[in-house]
């Protein structure tokens, strides 16, 4: 059975709750205390999606400005891009315009960098049973319809609530773009040398 690599790219704020989500996915446990991630740091998880064998390489990204660019150089490559704010802080909301261009900006050659897959997670959902939240599900939502109808999910880390349904389906549509990059991005086999030494005819 065909074993599929994935590279996806978690951008948002610091304090968002990136590398929480990303360890309750892949380890199944929680943390109040994170050290701040400087430049990127990565996991994996192995999954079955259908037929095929996957692994998932979660990038977790440096929110703080000051490292930001460090964590710039590992967008190549990737097939999804997760955007993560926190729901009870609308500065984290307000940035997302600038984390998606940016990553679109450094991305290795999209065939559509309008249409590069991308997916909102709105974090943190649990605090204070909800109360504290000040971005509402439908201002998060019109944010995605701009965006060309990315899909978006509401989550906790703490709580595993709707992470492992957002990576699920994180996963599926970094497989998607991965087969039309297939499709479109063809790396032609080496001529070999007795074929080169030619005429120049074309026969």
């Amino acid at each position: 059975m065909p074993r599929h690599l994935l590279k996806v790219i978690i951008l948002g704020d610091s304090g968002v709750g990136k590398t929480p989500l990303m360890n309750q996915y892949v380890h199944k446990n929680f943390s109040e205390e994170y050290n701040t991630t400087i430049g990127a740091d990565f996991v994996t998880k192995e999954l079955q999606i259908d037929d095929r064998l996957v692994t998932l390489q979660i990038w977790d990204t440096a929110g703080q400005e000051r490292f930001q660019s460090v964590g710039a150089a590992f967008f190549p490559g990737a097939d999804c891009c997760v955007l993560v704010y926190d729901v009870t802080a609308m500065r984290s909301f307000d940035t997302l315009d600038n984390w998606h261009e940016e990553f679109i900006k450094h991305v290795r050659n999209p065939q559509d960098p309008d249409k590069f897959p991308c997916i909102l997670l709105g974090n943190k959902i649990d605090i204070n049973g909800g109360n504290s939240r000040v971005v509402s599900e439908k201002q998060a939502k019109e944010w995605c319809a701009a965006k060309g109808n990315i899909l978006y999910f509401e989550t906790s880390a703490k709580g595993d609530h709707n992470v492992d349904a957002a990576f699920l389906s994180i996963a599926r549509t970094a497989m998607t773009n991965e087969y039309e990059q297939n499709i479109y991005v063809e790396v032609p086999e080496a001529v070999p040398e007795t074929e080169q030494q030619g005429d120049g005819c074309v026969s």
